[in-house]
Order: C-alpha cells, then sequence, then structure tokens
C-alpha cells in the first residue's frame, strides 16, 4: 500500500512538474492599442548644410516591450513623423533617452506580466516564468542589489541581440545616425560589428549606430552611476569617453547624470555635438528638489547642493555649464513603468545659450540645427 502511494504521489509531483514546465513555455499575446502621436516641443534654428540634433523623448509603457515589432512600429512612427516636417536628413543625429533598450528584459513573457500595476509584482511573474534562468543567474549575480542583478543578467543576451536589431534598423531604415539611448548588459563590447555580453559586472551603455546600420565605436559605458542604479550598475570610468565622426561631426555621448560632471567634458574637448540620453523617475518630479548623487564623491565638487534647486534648475544649469560651447541635446524617457512614471522634459543649448522644450504630457520631438 505505501509503494503504491509513493508511486501515486510521484505521479503527480512529476505531472505538476510537467505542467508547470509546459506553462513557462507559452507566451500568448494579448490585444494592443498604441498611441503613435508626437508633438514638435522645440524646433531652434533654421536648416543648413550642417545637418541637425533630433531628439526623441518617446512615451512607453510595458505593453510597448512584448515583442520587437511593437516598439519598432512606435519608433518609426515618430521618426516617420519627424521626416515628414523636415527634420531627418543623412546628417541628422538621433538621440534617445537612457534606458530606452534596458526595459527589453520585458520581452516576450507571458501577459500577466505586462497587465500587473506594481514592479515587483512584474518581478514575480519574470521569475515564475523563467524559474532555470533566474535561478542560473542569481549565481552569478553581483552588487547590493542582486535580485536586479538577476533579472538583467538572465536576459542579457537576448537584450543585446534585439537593441542591436531594433536600433541598427531604425538608422538604416531612415538613414541617420541613432544615439540608441541606453541599456544595462554585463560587461558589453563590440566584435566583429556585434554587440556581445560579457561575463562581468552590470554597466549602464549606449550605442551609437550609423546611417548604414554599423556600430560606431565601442559601448559608451555610464562614467557616474546615479543613486538610483548604483547598487547594482558599475561605474565605467575604466573604458574613456570617445568621440565618434558622423556626417554631422564628431559627436560624443554622456548617459544620464554624466553630462554633470565637468571632467566628462574636458575628454570629450574635440567634441562638436553632445548627446545625453537621460531619465528621471517619479511623477512630477522635474519640479521637485534636485536630489542629487550623495554616492558619488565627485558630486561634491558640483556648484549646487541637493535640494537647492529642483531638478529642473540642476539639469539646465550643470549642462549648460559644464557643456563649453558644444551643441548638447538632452532627452529623457517618459511613459509609465508599473508605478514608476518617467518625467523630465528635454532641452538643448549650443554657444551658450539654452532653449527648453515646450510642456507636452504625450511623446515629444526636439530639434536643435547646427
Amino acid at each position: 500500500m505505501r509503494k503504491l502511494l509513493a508511486s501515486a504521489l510521484a505521479l503527480v509531483v512529476i505531472a505538476g512538474l510537467c505542467g508547470y514546465g509546459f506553462w513557462t513555455l507559452q507566451r500568448p499575446e494579448g490585444h494592443y492599442l498604441s498611441d503613435l502621436r508626437i508633438e514638435l516641443a522645440l524646433n531652434q534654428g533654421v536648416p543648413g548644410e550642417h545637418g541637425n540634433l533630433l531628439g526623441i523623448e518617446p512615451l512607453l509603457y510595458p505593453g510597448d516591450y512584448q515583442n520587437l515589432s511593437r516598439l519598432h512600429r512606435k519608433l518609426s512612427a515618430y521618426l516617420q513623423q519627424a521626416r515628414d516636417q523636415g527634420l531627418v536628413n543623412a546628417r541628422t543625429v538621433v538621440v534617445l533617452p537612457e534606458h530606452i533598450g534596458t526595459w527589453l528584459w520585458a520581452r516576450g513573457e507571458k501577459n500577466e506580466l505586462y497587465q500587473v500595476t506594481r514592479h515587483r509584482e512584474a518581478w514575480q511573474w519574470l521569475e515564475l516564468s523563467n524559474p532555470v534562468r533566474y535561478g542560473l543567474a542569481m549565481l552569478s549575480a553581483s552588487g547590493d542589489d542582486r535580485r536586479t542583478d538577476a533579472h538583467l543578467r538572465m536576459k542579457a543576451t537576448q537584450m543585446a541581440a534585439d537593441y542591436q536589431q531594433l536600433f541598427s534598423g531604425l538608422a538604416r531604415e531612415f538613414g541617420v545616425t541613432l544615439v540608441a539611448g541606453s541599456i544595462v548588459l554585463p560587461a558589453p563590447y563590440v566584435k566583429d560589428g556585434m554587440l556581445r555580453t560579457g561575463n562581468g559586472p552590470l554597466f549602464n551603455s549606449s550605442l551609437v549606430f550609423a546611417g548604414d546600420g554599423r556600430v560606431l565605436g565601442q559601448p559608451q559605458y555610464q562614467q557616474y552611476p546615479d543613486s538610483e542604479t548604483r547598487r547594482y550598475v558599475h561605474d565605467g570610468r575604466q573604458q574613456p569617453l570617445q568621440v565618434l565622426h558622423t556626417p554631422a561631426g564628431r559627436l560624443g555621448v554622456l548617459v544620464g547624470s554624466d553630462s554633470w560632471y565637468p571632467a566628462n567634458y574636458k575628454q570629450l574637448a574635440s567634441a562638436q555635438m553632445i548627446a545625453n540620453p537621460a531619465f528621471l523617475s517619479g511623477k512630477h518630479s522635474w519640479q521637485s528638489p534636485w536630489r542629487g548623487n550623495r554616492h558619488q564623491a565627485a558630486a561634491a565638487a558640483l556648484p549646487l547642493r541637493r535640494g537647492e534647486v529642483s531638478e529642473q534648475a540642476a539639469w539646465q544649469q550643470l549642462t549648460q555649464q559644464a557643456s563649453d560651447g558644444a551643441a548638447s541635446m538632452s532627452v529623457f524617457l517618459r511613459g509609465q513603468f508599473w508605478e514608476q512614471a518617467g518625467d523630465g522634459q528635454g532641452y538643448a543649448s549650443q554657444a551658450g545659450t539654452l532653449w527648453a522644450g515646450s510642456a507636452s504630457q504625450g511623446a515629444r520631438l526636439l530639434n536643435l540645427w547646427l
């Protein structure tokens, strides 16, 4: 009798494990509606032969990342509207916001992940749907936030491939130089024209694609990770900042709050343009007191102190003071990722003058003729 019960229990367990394994492989997709409108919030200067910096602040949600075709459809629609307004040419440098690639960790997951309202619930669905990958990633995770590290590490190879496919394709489709925001990956590098991931710590990095889809240079690591990501993102100061040659001139990229620090601009002294993909979390945080970055020693030398001014004033003042006359474009990721909202309003500067785009709740285009 005991053997019979044990056998029956074993069969139930095996059936349960098989059923769970089958369930983890299912990825049905739900209905999807998307707002493809975008407003021209800034158009400074006059068209000329030197090209332009074109910032795109997309309005994105978790459902946009369920598959690549959805995300491509939205970003392509934004670029097409810019082209229709005469803002896209062979010397256009398009700047996308920080972490636009990081959210690719959500690609190809179960419908429930996109429908929950809390970030923590989305993580739980990710872990339940990928038990083996998550378990293995936890074994090699590092940093103070090993859980987030594991989430990004377990999807890293797929994320890198998706990132290159999507943004290389967009650059080629519209014939522009494209600064593809940023993506958090383990020790990323480019070999034989392909973005690859390593086995080291996570870095917040940006790639630039030429008008024919080629990668320009190596991934540009964020030098000074901000206070929100420092628990799992490592600083990239061991990799110097790069100046890349584009049809519009020499280009440097500063990821996120790297745009605050004068030392970074000294490394990019020969650059004629600075692209600054940025992200600011929290609804209405653009007008809230500046958080600064008390975890970075270099922040102590900045001319502003935490809480003295608003986020808007701090970002604009620090960027304008440090840029030393180079044309620059800062753009922020907008939208809602579960309970986490993206805020901030992009701006541009040239020859010591700063221009802020008009306020808008939707997606925004910002253009600066060089």
